[in-house]
Formats: C-alpha cells, structure tokens, sequence
C-alpha cells in the first residue's frame, strides 16, 4: 500500500472524476501510472538524430578541427596542386 498527499485543488478533481465515471480513485490512480510510464517508455524509443549517432561522431577523426571550414581552400589547393603539374 502507498499512501499519497494530493493538495485540496487535485483530490476534488481525483474525487469528482471518481464519482462521474463510477470508479474508484485508486483505479484512476492505478490507469494513471500507467499511462504515465508507458509515456515514459516512448520518450525513450523515440531518440533524437544526435541521439541516435552519438557514439558514432568524432570517432574516426582526422585531428584537424577545421576541416567543415576550411574545406573551399583545401579543394582549392587540391585542383591548383593537380594542375600545376601537367
């Protein structure tokens, strides 16, 4: 048994609910709960993108941290450097 303190405002909406559903308030208590953490078990099926991929980003890194910046002038270079010896 688990005894629960409800301010006046919840135990008169926990009370009348009971009352116009016929049911009993440990019945609403219960299906609450359960809803509640089937809520909880979806929030965590449902990852994010980053989430999902965490374990996988930076984990075979160049070292160079500039590379989404940089990148232009690196190709740049690259095309410069091909041509140059032709």
């Amino acid at each position: 048994m688990i005894s629960v303190r409800l301010d006046n405002q919840l135990k008169k909406l926990l009370e009348q609910t009971a009352q116009d559903k016929s049911i009993s308030k440990s019945q609403i208590i219960k299906e609450s709960l359960i809803h509640y953490f089937n809520m909880l078990k979806q929030e965590q099926k449902q990852k994010t993108p980053y989430e999902l991929g965490s374990d996988l980003f930076g984990k075979y890194s160049s070292g160079k941290g500039d590379l989404s910046t940089t990148y232009k002038q690196k190709l740049k270079d690259k095309i410069n450097a091909k041509n140059s010896h032709r």
